[in-house]
């Protein structure tokens, strides 16, 4: 018997062995990441559903609607995202991951479109999520095997002795006023080049005082320059959610590149086997950041995209409209 779970009614210990065992885990469809989410309700409406099959837990979906505050831009930008894809069970029945599809476009009702980004291999189910419509779409990523015999490009390591030796510092964040100095190099970077929607400064400080992972910071002679904010999936891996660095204030240094290479090693100490980019574009799309990625030793990958788009006009318009935006000067 199948039988669809709101989040209250899913068991927590079957929701822990099942991160454990899935193959498809992420830190993204855990409890504490629904947790997370609640906590910034006032930016985004989280959800989080479940299915099980004669009282056994085969699958999971986590996300969040959002859409900007714009009175005119929130009629044309709500939207449903489903970080790293869905957890499940490796055998999941059809009519189990059917229901559970199902639900999740349910529970999204007043969202334009709904988009899981996948972090792991789901061919298996490709023709299940499509007959449920949720259409495949292809979307590069990069991870990183953090092992012993892990190296970056000749470059990479040349850039990293030169920025360590003129005394660039690697520390996690201790002060919520280090994470305000980080996110105005981050909002600045958004405002100027990536121009798609950030979160606000409660939400990265939250991540801190919620202790949701860890902050990354490099400096320089005593100013944090750059940094990444890094979720942790225990025994697991650990993800490049967001990344700055002052990168042509401070060209000599490489902030980005000591921010990336200190997640890294942070990895191997840690006894972390993935490092994940999160996201490497569009294939056959010339994308500068994934030539920067791929210079930190790892594997590029297709594990794309399922999205299943609700208002099809609307959706159209919401893109043209990120389009002109990013052309912006």
């Amino acid at each position: 018997m199948v039988k669809i779970l709101t989040y209250h009614e899913i068991d927590i210990q079957q929701w822990q062995e099942l991160i454990e065992t899935s193959a498809t885990a992420t830190w993204f469809q855990t409890p504490e990441a629904y947790q997370f989410y609640v906590a910034n309700k006032e930016e985004m409406m989280p959800f989080a559903i479940g299915v099980e099959e004669d009282g056994h837990l085969t699958g999971v979906i986590v996300g969040y609607t959002t859409q900007e505050k714009n009175p005119i831009k929130q009629y044309f930008t709500c939207r449903s995202i489903i970080i790293g894809g869905p957890l499940l069970d490796e055998h999941i029945s059809n009519d189990a991951l059917s229901a559970l599809l199902l639900a999740a476009k349910r529970v999204t009702q007043n969202s334009i479109y709904v988009e899981t980004r996948n972090f792991h291999n789901y061919s298996h189910w490709r023709d299940l999520f499509e007959a449920c419509g949720f259409l495949y779409q292809p979307h590069l990523n990069i991870q990183v095997a953090c092992t012993a015999t892990h190296t970056m490009t000749e470059q990479r390591i040349r850039q990293v002795k030169k920025a360590l030796k003129n005394g660039v510092e690697i520390v996690l964040a201790t002060s919520e006023q280090e994470i305000r100095d980080w996110y105005q190099i981050l909002s600045r970077l958004y405002r100027t080049k990536v121009r798609t929607p950030l979160f606000s400064e409660e939400f990265f400080l939250r991540f801190y005082r919620e202790n949701r992972g860890i902050y990354i910071l490099v400096k320089f002679q005593g100013k944090v320059f750059g940094g990444m904010m890094c979720p942790i999936l225990d025994d697991k891996a650990i993800y490049e959610w967001y990344v700055c660095g002052l990168d042509e204030e401070y060209r000599e240094l490489y902030p980005s590149v000591m921010a990336t290479y200190a997640a890294i090693e942070y990895a191997k100490s840690n006894n972390l086997p993935l490092f994940d980019f999160m996201g490497a574009g569009k294939p056959n799309v010339p994308y500068g950041v994934r030539d920067f990625k791929m210079e930190f030793g790892g594997e590029l990958v297709e594990y794309g995209r399922f999205l299943y788009v609700r208002k099809p006009i609307l959706y159209e318009i919401g893109k043209f409209g990120v389009r002109i935006s990013k052309r912006k000067i």
